[in-house]
């Protein structure tokens, strides 16, 4: 009897504790919470760094990037020198619906051409609508924060 009254007054105090301190909740959308600088919202498109070299298609592993490019032929570099052929970027999609944002294509791009965003609101109604194109993509550039700075005497 005396463990049973322990126990009922040990609840009545967790129940006074809850009802006398304020909610934390934060009351979303109305309220939006800071975000942490590297939170990984979306994979946003830099277009003029990508050069179509594939490394994030290859190693993606739900094999939710569609890229399409084609040759075309650009000015010598050095006067006199031939005419040479550079890869251009003619389609760059990300399926979201196929996606499990594991990062592995923004840290396999060596032309820092693919961005962490931010940005989580971009829900659809329909789930075709989360195959994001090359100018969506590119949209979500404006959201990616700066860098920070580097620490001294970094290069």
């Amino acid at each position: 009897m005396a463990t049973s009254i322990t126990g009922l007054i040990k609840g009545l105090g967790v129940t006074l504790k809850a009802l006398v301190n304020p909610a934390v909740t934060v009351q979303y959308p109305h309220e939006k919470e800071e975000l942490h600088p590297r939170t990984r919202g979306v994979i946003a498109l830099k277009v003029e760094n990508c050069t179509v070299c594939m490394l994030c298609v290859r190693s993606c592993p739900d094999w939710c990037i569609y890229i399409e490019g084609h040759k075309d032929k650009a000015p010598p570099r050095r006067e006199g020198g031939k005419p040479r052929s550079v890869n251009v970027l003619d389609r760059f999609d990300i399926d979201y619906a196929l996606c499990m944002y594991c990062g592995i294509c923004v840290e396999v791009c060596p032309f820092d051409a693919l961005f962490w965003s931010p940005e989580f609101e971009y829900a659809e109604p329909k789930i075709a609508d989360l195959l994001h194109d090359i100018d969506r993509l590119d949209e979500w550039m404006q959201t990616v924060p700066e860098p920070p700075e580097l620490d001294e005497g970094a290069k």
